[in-house]
């Protein structure tokens, strides 16, 4: 009877370390480092959404030598987040990525310029040096430079694309009369380097018609095939839009969460928290499912990005709401 009754009890604990050791597993991979641009999902590992929904999440920081398209197609990561033109654009070139949420409704893209470099309105532009982000970032510039007619190849009458760096300096140091920022996070940097708003006009990308998408969820379309793995995202969807919502309300906290998870050190207190507010403007009136028509926006943008396109076709299979639908309804 003792060996009966130990045999019960080994296999109750065993049952419950398997019981424990359950949860599937998920890797996410960041388009940036550490930041509140990202706090939704930092949010709700901290929270234990995650785990509410039987997920082990592991949450992988982006950089600079980082692309989230190249660690999703090597295996190192179940979603991505990404830059829609990006993804598109790595779609075009024959990888399967598709679009099962966008948390960020709208785009915190701007173009920042300096009064005294005689910019007031896209008028001013012409024969003006103007810093673009590259690796994808430039399309929604290139439609928008197309859309006003000025030519990018630094030719009389057009403008001169500056490669910029990511930083602010050639802003700073006069170089360039405009560079890329966002909303929550290089305009910032303008500021606090001492010029002041009153020194600079905005040109929002959203206010311009030429906005496209940005930090959507994306997974390779093959996965989507296997019904564990359909599961497993409608879960994690579902998580993350509630971490999302709560950083919408708790926008301090959810940055002092993102420090807390900042291995580098490097984030500091003030500059998270005035860009969790930021960013909590653009994730504002999205539940996860993808608008579409923000959507056709964003591809009519990157099929007139001037000579040189980021796509040459309209997508076919880029986005699904089979899982925001299920997550979210």
């Amino acid at each position: 009877m003792k060996n009966m009754i130990k045999g019960a009890l080994t296999g109750a604990l065993m049952f419950g370390a398997a019981a424990a050791q359950a949860d599937d597993d998920v890797t996410l991979q960041l388009k940036w480092v550490t930041q509140a641009q990202f706090a939704g999902y930092y949010v709700a590992l901290d929270k234990g959404f995650y785990e509410e929904e039987g997920l082990n999440v592991t949450i992988k920081p982006g950089g600079p030598d980082i692309a989230p398209a190249q660690v999703i197609a090597g295996g190192g990561a179940d979603v991505v987040l990404d830059w829609m033109p990006s993804a598109l654009a790595s779609r075009e070139k024959g990888l399967d990525l598709v679009n099962i949420a966008q948390p960020y409704k709208s785009s915190g893209m701007m173009l920042t310029c300096r009064k005294d470099a005689g910019i007031e309105t896209p008028a001013d532009f012409p024969d003006k040096t103007l810093g673009v982000w590259f690796f994808g970032n430039e399309y929604p510039f290139l439609s928008w430079m197309s859309k006003l007619g000025l030519k990018t190849d630094g030719s009389e009458g057009g403008v001169t694309v500056l490669k910029q760096g990511f930083n602010v300096d050639p802003l700073l140091q006069k170089q360039a009369a405009c560079v890329s920022t966002m909303t929550y996070n290089e305009y910032w940097q303008v500021i606090d380097a001492g010029l002041t708003p009153e020194d600079l006009v905005v040109f929002k990308y959203e206010d311009e018609g030429v906005s496209t998408l940005e930090d959507g969820m994306y997974v390779l379309g093959s996965n989507l095939e296997d019904p564990a793995f359909r599961d497993k995202m409608v879960r994690f969807v579902r998580a993350s839009m509630k971490g999302w919502k709560y950083a919408e309300q708790n926008t301090d906290e959810a940055a002092d969460i993102v420090l807390e998870n900042d291995a580098s050190g490097a984030q500091t207190e003030k500059h998270q928290r005035r860009m969790m507010s930021e960013v909590a403007k653009l994730t504002a009136g999205s539940n996860g499912a993808l608008d579409i028509a923000d959507y056709e926006r964003t591809v009519q943008s990157l099929l007139q990005a001037g000579s040189d396109p980021v796509i040459t076709k309209v997508p076919e299979g880029a986005w699904t709401h089979e899982i925001s639908d299920a997550a979210l309804n």
